[in-house]
């Protein structure tokens, strides 16, 4: 049996963390920051666990998750 192959756009984009969840960068941080609070912008750096509905979905992209 050939070997799974990964999606490579989503191998970029998500990690793994220790305890096993799924996390990716936030968004809305790209342009257009001068009209965003201080505070948006702060919370925009860190990374979010992405949803229980998508797991199923990333995780069949990565097979080696």
């Amino acid at each position: 049996m050939p070997k799974l192959k990964t999606r490579k756009a989503a191998a970029k984009r998500f990690k793994k963390t220790g305890t096993g969840k799924i996390k990716r960068g936030n968004t809305n941080r790209r342009h257009i920051l001068e009209s965003k609070s201080k505070k948006n912008k702060r919370q925009g750096r860190r990374d979010v666990v992405i949803s229980p509905s998508d797991v199923k979905r990333v995780k069949k992209m990565l097979p080696g998750f």
